[in-house]
């Protein structure tokens, strides 16, 4: 491994590349990478990098996304395989049916859709600023929120402004939706509790995924959100409610602290396709081009880089 590790590293000097690492990646990948974090984070590297190679360690969509940011860029995707449940609970024809029935709304699609979803929409958010442009809409107008449905009810909650909301989830966080929550937080009495707003948890904070609150211990963030609060934090015991891939990164800024994850069960085989040798093989080969028509990389940028400008 240590060899191969050389080899990328060497290979990505001679081809002037960058290696983007989600947080749920591998440990190794998330190691030998250039900028590690989430969908916000990994698109704004992507828009301000002056590699001629993005090598996208993550899912379909996010590869997708860089290439409409940078579509002068080669951008690739180490695993053809490496998709993205949430992405595909909502189809473009079911969101064109959508938007004929609701004329006048604004669409505002979650980064986890496709290039075709990105293109039939308005504005573009991720989890971490969902709140922050959906606030930025003017209240007198109608918005559709897709695909995920937890995170449109945070949304909806934070800002006490009624959206209409697509009925998607990611299969991982529904999978922590059937954790009993007072149940850890009986076995974790110290612990703080940091919450994907993905998440279908339960509380006597969060009432059956309807109303979200923030109450003492309990925290809803986004995976960057976690990582800032988290470095910031005199605590030193989590209960971490997202993708357990999260954890080493966890791990590496606080080392001494204990992070437990609130299911084992929050692991998604998605994000965990790609491993070194496809890494290197990649890049070696330049093989696994992810590009979008041109047709909708330029309805899909608007939305996109809406998002950015807001964040």
């Amino acid at each position: 491994m240590v060899d191969l590790v050389y080899k990328i590293n060497e290979l990505k000097k001679k081809k002037n590349a960058v290696i983007l690492s989600h947080n749920y990646q591998l440990a190794e990948i998330q190691d030998i990478a250039d900028y590690v974090g989430d969908s916000l984070g990994l698109s704004q590297q992507a828009a301000k990098t002056d590699a001629s190679i993005i090598v996208f360690c993550g899912v379909h969509f996010m590869a997708e996304t860089a290439s409409i940011i940078s579509p002068n860029k080669k951008v690739l995707l180490p695993n053809l395989d490496a998709g993205c449940s949430l992405a595909s609970s909502i189809t473009a024809n079911q969101l064109r049916a959508w938007k004929d029935e609701n004329p006048i709304a604004v669409v505002v699609s979650y980064v986890n859709t496709s290039a075709e979803i990105k293109a039939e929409s308005d504005y573009c958010c991720t989890s971490s600023n969902a709140v922050k442009v959906v606030d930025s809409i003017p209240i007198e107008k109608e918005i559709l929120f897709l695909p995920d449905r937890h995170l449109g009810k945070y949304v909806q909650a934070m800002l006490n402004r009624k959206l209409k909301i697509w009925n998607g989830g990611c299969h991982v966080h529904e999978k922590i939706g059937d954790v009993d929550f007072n149940k850890a937080q009986q076995e974790h009495t110290k612990a703080e509790f940091l919450i994907h707003p993905e998440c279908g948890c339960s509380s006597s904070c969060m009432l059956n995924a309807e109303v979200y609150f923030d109450c003492k211990g309990i925290h809803l963030l986004s995976t960057d959100g976690m990582i800032n609060y988290v470095s910031n934090s005199l605590s030193n015991e989590f209960v971490i409610a997202t993708e357990v891939g999260i954890l080493h990164r966890l791990k590496k800024i606080k080392p001494r602290a204990e992070f437990y994850p609130l299911s084992m069960n929050s692991v998604c085989e998605y994000m965990k396709l790609i491993d070194l040798q496809q890494l290197y093989d990649s890049l070696l080969l330049e093989k696994h081009e992810i590009k979008v028509p041109k047709e909708i990389t330029d309805k899909a940028r608007l939305p996109i880089n809406r998002m950015l400008e807001i964040a």
